[in-house]
């Protein structure tokens, strides 16, 4: 049976961002965040970690991008790839709410 996850309500529970991973989905195999940056909110890591990828969204919104693989503004609708230990840290410079999604799977136990 298919279970609905309302992510937005939970993110705002917990400082802005909820991870829908093992706790969730009884799995490591993948996992997706939610997250939402108010106005003038910044410094929000972004960092796979060894073994993991991961793909940014813009969902609603500019992020400002800063580091490795790409820096400057990422508008709303598009992504970003990062694989293992690239880090970025992202901003909202814009005047509402911007919310971004990131969906990770683990690497090294993916199928290619």
């Amino acid at each position: 049976m298919l279970k609905m996850h309302p992510l937005r309500e939970m993110a705002r529970g917990e400082k802005g961002e909820y991870v829908l991973g093992m706790k969730d989905l009884k799995t490591h195999a993948c996992y997706l965040i939610y997250g939402e940056l108010n106005p003038g909110e910044s410094n929000r890591k972004i960092c796979p970690g060894s073994g993991h990828e991961e793909i940014l969204l813009a969902v609603s919104g500019d992020l400002s991008v800063s580091g490795k693989p790409f820096s400057g503004v990422l508008p709303e609708g598009c992504a970003v790839h990062l694989r293992e230990e690239e880090t970025c840290s992202i901003a909202n410079h814009g005047e509402s709410p911007a919310i971004y999604v990131l969906a990770e799977i683990d690497s090294g136990r993916a199928h290619r």
